[in-house]
């Protein structure tokens, strides 16, 4: 549905903290399911945690929040500019249910719920084989930069 090469060209994110890998799924305006794969060559498990590498919790999140941009992106025809910067706003019922370890396909699905000026929600789920590793629902926003900062 959409390669790295044109997710690259949606998000702003560069190694490495770019966490799509591939859109598998896109449903205009509603959901998208993509795809992280997590390799031991994560510069993160470097320290977490050395004897039993661990993908951080809000790095799975960020994950979604990165997935969530792509639907937004899409949802209003539009791409990432200079101008304007899309931010985490809120984390609601963040419940992690499984670690997520290298070797792991991060399945990440996320719905989108409302979108109202420039105010996205989500309800977000990440998993490893079918078994959830965390869930949350993710208010996004975008916002204009303001030059003079």
């Amino acid at each position: 549905m959409m390669n790295i090469h044109q997710i690259l060209k949606q998000l702003p994110h560069r190694y490495p903290f770019l966490l799509v890998d591939r859109v598998l799924e896109l449903e205009k305006g509603k959901t998208l399911k993509a795809l992280k794969n997590v390799t031991m060559n994560e510069p993160f498990f470097e320290g977490h945690f050395p004897h039993r590498p661990v993908m951080p919790g809000v790095l799975m999140l960020e994950a979604l929040a990165q997935a969530a941009a792509l639907l937004a992106f899409d949802a209003l025809n539009t791409s990432p500019n200079d101008e304007t910067v899309y931010y985490f706003a809120g984390i609601d019922g963040a419940r992690f249910k499984r670690p997520v370890e290298p070797g792991d396909q991060l399945i990440l699905e996320v719905e989108l719920l409302r979108m109202k000026a420039g105010i996205f929600k989500f309800k977000s789920r990440a998993s490893v084989a079918g078994e959830t590793a965390v869930e949350a629902e993710l208010t996004c926003a975008m916002r204009a930069i303001d030059p003079q900062a």
